[in-house]
């Protein structure tokens, strides 16, 4: 049984083993007991995940072309496929998951999104990006590619880049190269007012992250507050936990206090 490409899914099926042995060598440093493969497409990477003894598997595909395609080549997936997309589905399992997957490039920050949404259920995640996605992912302060999911992220997860994967690994081939990293939750995430005040605090800040903080943080602080020296900043010089700080110190109709979700 074969199955056809969709430029418009943004696929590039993993081809090549040792790219696939190296990921699971990554995941087994970790103990897990559930385990959520998203977009297994071909399965290159799925048949690896398979034979893994004493856990429960699933994987989420979008495409039902290749949904067919692996419920008749591994017939053992058949009740484990979730058709649909990673960004519409419910939990998948009760309790802690670790998720797994060559992410499409078109949502793969999506994807992290929906990871953060999770994070109370995942302790580890690792997944294959663009590589400017995944460098942007775990860079640090005083970076050029240090932004707003570089801070949401590290705020709750440690993240480690692991491997480089190049462009012949994959069919059809990207025009970039790829890049493995591995999130791996803290034990204690971050002080902060509420999840809320600090995605609308970060998300501001970066939005004009040529300029002081006092600039586009206006809206958000006393007068007084903004003569302080850490508003002549620039985003990019400001740690996660800099950032977790101010927001005990937002405006109170400003926090979003009500709302504690991402």
């Amino acid at each position: 049984m074969q199955y056809t490409l969709k430029k418009s899914l943004g696929q590039h099926f993993l081809t090549d083993e040792k790219v696939c042995t190296q990921i699971l060598s990554a995941l087994q440093e970790d103990p897990f007991e559930q385990l959520l493969e998203v977009g297994p497409g071909g399965g290159a990477l799925t048949r690896f995940l398979i034979p893994l003894k004493g856990i429960r598997f699933k994987a989420v595909e979008l495409d039902a072309e290749k949904v067919l395609y692996l419920k008749h080549t591994y017939p053992i997936l058949n009740d484990k496929i979730i058709e649909g997309s990673i960004l519409d589905i419910a939990v998948p399992f009760e309790g802690p998951f670790t998720l797994i997957g060559n992410f499409p490039y078109n949502i793969s920050t999506q994807i992290v999104f929906r990871v953060l949404e999770w994070k109370d259920q995942v302790p580890v995640m690792i997944g294959m990006f663009q590589k400017e996605v995944a460098e942007r992912i775990v860079s640090k302060p005083h970076t050029k590619v240090y932004g707003i999911l570089s801070v949401l992220v590290q705020a709750f997860y440690e993240a480690e880049y692991l491997f480089d994967v190049p462009p012949g690994s994959f069919n059809p081939p990207p025009k970039v190269t790829s890049g493995v990293i591995r999130l791996r939750r803290k034990a204690a995430s971050v002080p902060m007012k509420s999840e809320r005040a600090f995605f609308t605090l970060v998300k501001a800040a970066f939005n004009q992250r040529r300029k002081m903080l006092r600039n586009p943080l206006k809206p958000f602080f006393e007068a007084a507050v903004l003569q302080e020296e850490i508003f002549t900043k620039r985003a990019e010089q400001l740690t996660v936990e800099d950032f977790a700080a101010l927001t005990f110190r937002m405006g109170q109709q400003n926090t979003g206090a009500a709302n504690n979700s991402l």
